[in-house]
């Protein structure tokens, strides 16, 4: 164990972010009830933008922009909020919030990969092995899904939500490059204002408006998205990325796809078919061989 894995406030921000990041897979299910997706999009980051006009002064003094950093700052906001978040809401509206939230699972092993390329780190056997099994798992999990009135078309949602788990990958590793430099404060408020910038004119686009009528409660869940799980999740994630790397912050996503399970079945109501368990375990069994040393 290193010194790094030792490290509690980083391990408890990775678990609070991971349970946030869970939450939100069931509260964007329930949103899409009455927005549009880009909509929701929209109105969850303009919500974690004004949230964090707050936090201006706390950065004052503490960032040092160096020269050609923009490029990787852009990078990191298109893969995600903008588009990782387009393809995932778009996602739950074909799919259930339990089973996106076994697909984005994947994510771990996708950012080793991009290790391999983009660091020129290398991945052992087993990482390769249990990079097959969590994919294989995946399409498993996707095939036996069956339509119901909630996730009409639950293999397209799947393949939706496994091209965000891609589009997170470029996040994180953008991310990780750049809290070297920058502190997390920062890369979150870029991450949120790019994307509320990128978002906002799904409000002026048609059929894409805002519904007539939308009960307090559902605003709520905006505002949980926004400024909770926007805010919290991205803030804490990115504050236990600083301090650890990026192989042992991802070990922590493993747990989303568990609690958005225990999540949909407990608040939606959702069910998985039986054919639908084994290949869950079988993603999660691909993770575990992944990460043994």
């Amino acid at each position: 164990m290193t010194d790094q894995s030792r490290d509690p406030a980083a391990s408890a921000a990775l678990l609070t972010a991971s349970l946030l990041w869970a939450s939100g897979y069931i509260v964007m299910k329930w949103g899409l009830e009455f927005f549009h997706p880009m909509s929701l999009a929209a109105l969850r980051m303009l919500v974690g933008g004004l949230g964090f006009l707050f936090f201006i002064p706390c950065l004052r003094g503490k960032v040092r922009y160096r020269p050609g950093d923009w490029k990787w700052f852009a990078l990191m906001a298109v893969g995600e909020p903008c588009l990782y978040f387009v393809f995932e809401l778009y996602a739950l509206t074909y799919t259930t919030a339990s089973q996106a939230g076994t697909v984005v699972a994947i994510m771990p092993i996708l950012v080793a990969l991009g290790a391999v390329l983009t660091l020129k780190e290398r991945l052992p056997a087993n990482g390769w092995i249990g990079a097959a099994l969590a994919i294989g798992g995946v399409v498993w999990l996707s095939l036996g899904a069956e339509s119901t009135e909630t996730a009409p078309a639950p293999l397209w949602g799947n393949f939706l939500e496994a091209c965000a788990a891609v589009c997170a990958t470029v996040y994180f590793l953008c991310a990780r490059r750049l809290s070297a430099h920058y502190p997390p404060l920062l890369i979150t408020a870029v991450q949120t204002w790019v994307g509320a910038l990128f978002f906002f004119p799904a409000f002026f686009l048609p059929g894409m408006g805002l519904p007539e009528s939308v009960p307090p409660v559902v605003w709520g869940a905006v505002i949980y998205l926004g400024l909770v799980v926007g805010l919290g999740a991205y803030g804490t994630f990115n504050f236990g990325l600083s301090r650890v790397k990026a192989g042992l912050a991802s070990l922590y996503l493993n747990l989303i796809p568990v609690f958005a399970l225990f999540m949909g079945v407990i608040l939606l109501g959702e069910s998985l078919t039986l054919m639908q368990y084994p290949a869950c375990a079988l993603v999660l069994v691909g993770l575990f061989v992944s990460r043994r040393p």
